[in-house]
């Protein structure tokens, strides 16, 4: 037992030598083999797509996210204009391969169309002229007897309607943002409810006449849209993780949504020097692991949380607990919330509030060098092969979800698995793909990750349920995305770079 925890504490310290392989390296992602994507774009809602008044050729983030995403994967996006008010249902009953739209993230919509993993927070406002003086606020706008306009069938219209009553006489409905603008701009209306990113590309092109107001209405994701079951989804999250990491979406984000975000990072919360208990397991390289040299914490995580203090204003402190038990601790009030690699789920989120997620995942199965009685899950699992697993994780369901649980070794952390594996104690090990880099960068000459993925998931740190902190940590997070230090972060310990 002491040789093994000697063990997991070495892996622990050479991973700060040795870099963990991306998890989306090029190599790894799928080939589509020059396959046309169709996509439906509206080319009418800056900056996610627009047409170039000089040249008539669609442009935008889309445009740029798509093409990148399409070179990483050898397909060819083929856009085709199409409204907004029948976008989702044509995708949905197949019309479309997918469609780029800055399309909000709904539960509603889920039952009809596959999302994506999200790719950008937005935050609906209110829009209103630059010398508007008779309100200042969502609150002053409510209380007068002012118009909103808005487009139909958009997230932004259902928070039109949380705010003056569904069927409100003091909505107008237009069939595309453009629209609804000019309507503001000629004194139609007194405001329009929009998402900031592209209000903040409206506000580009008409700065001399909008503005947005500074008070939140709702903050939620955007994602591309499939018709359900494609298989698309899959690779196409993978490129867009792949980008995320190695910094390409944040530089994308910079050329088309740079205004916006120097007024969110301007507008972070101040948490008044406030001290976070965090709890961390510091046994899950690469995000939370001592150093066995200087007796340190390190870790993805603790680069992360730093960085987030430093945006907010408090400080931190880490007490280190067992995996088991976290969820329940934090759920509780015992922490004021955990950071480690941890999937977010539906049946966790009725426990703690989650972040919003800040990187996807695959699971994997790790095996031996050299291994030749079964090449991927399907044959592993039509034989009688024991996988070892750290309980009370997703990666000890999937496996649950593989095979029986006579066939399922449970360890108190991974590194015994490993160990496990790497003796011949199991047969193979689920894992996160981007822990299993880690494992598999000091144990080269042992161990290896099969191709195939299990399941692809988020990660996100848990709070108590009614925790204050979930807000300002996403604004902060959000804040690291869009301008690339959490790329910076994630290309220290999980990218070969």
């Amino acid at each position: 037992m002491i040789a093994l925890r000697r063990f997991i504490i070495l892996v622990a310290a050479l991973l700060l030598l040795v870099p963990i392989a991306a998890v989306m390296a090029d190599g790894h992602l799928p080939d589509l083999e020059g396959r046309t994507v169709t996509v439906a774009v509206e080319n009418a809602y800056p900056p996610f797509n627009v047409l170039n008044e000089e040249t008539g050729e669609g442009e935008g983030w889309d445009y740029d996210t798509l093409g990148e995403i399409c070179d990483r994967l050898n397909c060819v996006p083929e856009y085709i204009e199409t409204s907004w008010e029948g976008l989702i249902v044509a995708v949905s009953n197949g019309e479309y391969d997918m469609a780029a739209d800055g399309i909000t993230i709904t539960e509603e919509r889920a039952q009809i169309v596959d999302y994506s993993n999200g790719y950008i927070d937005v935050i609906q406002r209110m829009m209103v002229r630059l010398e508007e003086d008779r309100f200042g606020s969502a609150a002053d706008f409510v209380a007068g007897d002012f118009v909103v306009g808005v487009q139909v069938a958009t997230t932004n219209y259902i928070a039109a309607e949380e705010l003056l009553g569904g069927g409100s006489e003091r909505i107008v409905a237009y069939t595309e943002f453009g629209l609804a603008v000019q309507a503001l701009i000629t004194g139609d209306i007194d405001a329009v409810v929009i998402d900031d990113v592209a209000g903040q590309g409206y506000v580009g092109l008409n700065a001399d006449k909008i503005k947005l107001l500074p008070d939140d209405l709702i903050k939620q994701q955007l994602g591309f849209i499939y018709p359900q079951g494609s298989e698309l989804v899959e690779p196409f999250n993978m490129a867009l993780a792949s980008m995320r990491e190695d910094g390409t979406l944040a530089a994308i984000n910079a050329k088309w949504l740079g205004d916006g975000e120097a007024e969110e990072e301007m507008m972070l919360p101040d948490l008044d020097g406030r001290v976070i208990i965090v709890a961390s397991e510091n046994a899950y390289p690469p995000f939370n692991f001592i150093d066995e040299e200087t007796g340190e914490l390190d870790g993805w995580d603790f680069d992360t949380l730093g960085e987030i203090c430093a945006r907010l204003n408090c400080g931190l402190e880490y007490i280190e607990t067992g995996w088991e038990g976290m969820i329940i601790a934090v759920s509780n009030g015992e922490f004021d919330m955990a950071a480690g690699g941890i999937t977010i789920t539906e049946e966790r989120k009725e426990l703690v509030a989650f972040s919003i997620g800040y990187i996807d995942i695959n699971q994997r199965l790790m095996v031996r060098i050299g291994e030749d009685r079964f090449a991927d899950a399907e044959e592993f699992v039509a034989g009688d092969y024991v996988i070892g697993v750290q309980v009370a994780t997703t990666n000890y369901i999937a496996a649950t979800e593989l095979v029986s649980e006579e066939r399922i070794v449970g360890y108190d952390s991974f590194g015994f698995a490993v160990q496990a594996l790497i003796s011949g104690d199991v047969d193979a090990v689920v894992i996160d793909d981007v822990a299993g880099q880690g494992y598999v960068g000091v144990n080269a000459e042992d161990i290896k990750l099969l191709p195939d993925l299990l399941t692809q998931e988020q990660l996100g740190f848990i709070y108590p349920l009614d925790s204050d902190l979930v807000e300002p940590i996403n604004a902060a997070l959000s804040s690291m995305m869009q301008d690339g230090t959490l790329a910076a972060i994630n290309a220290k310990w999980m990218s070969d770079g």
